[in-house]
């Protein structure tokens, strides 16, 4: 058996493009399939690659899963996990950006039906209500972000404003 190690998983905040932005913001959430994260919610996103940067990882893998191509990306948070999903042997590093669709995106689509059961659109305030109803059905990595963002941040607080935060 290897020994374990730390990798770096990259998470997106998906935003709409600019001419279908609402309030509230929106973002694109799905339901993970698989032995990692099996049937809690998460956004696009994967592991970086080797010689990789963040947004080149966040772009290559938004397309992979969703058809989308975004544009305008940057980085939001950083959160440890030296215990993912309880697991001792998954200490993962999650980056977290966020990224705008681009005009001329292709539409979405579930492009890995094998990974994720469907996306959808929802707004940061849905996500926050869920959370607190029942934070376990979230992707770990999700879960404490959303987490670190309600105990340290004011009520009415924008979720992807540019500050960045560590966790």
């Amino acid at each position: 058996m290897s020994e374990p190690v730390v990798r770096v998983g990259v998470g997106v905040f998906v935003l709409p493009p600019a001419t279908h932005q609402q309030q509230p913001q929106r973002v694109l959430i799905g339901r993970r399939l698989g032995s990692l994260g099996a049937n809690k919610l998460a956004l696009p996103g994967g592991h970086l690659e080797l010689s990789e940067s963040w947004a080149e990882c966040a772009i290559r893998e938004v397309r992979e899963e969703t058809a989308l191509v975004i544009q305008n990306v940057r980085c939001k948070a950083v959160i440890n996990n030296p215990c993912m999903d309880g697991n001792a042997s998954r200490h993962y590093i999650t980056i977290f950006m966020v990224g705008d669709v681009a005009p001329d995106s292709p539409e979405l689509a579930n492009l890995e039906p094998e990974k994720c059961e469907s996306w959808a659109w929802t707004t940061w305030d849905d996500l926050v209500r869920q959370h607190c109803s029942d934070d376990s059905v979230f992707f770990d990595p999700l879960r404490r972000f959303i987490n670190h963002w309600r105990v340290t941040r004011p009520p009415g607080a924008d979720p992807l404003d540019p500050e960045i935060f560590v966790a």
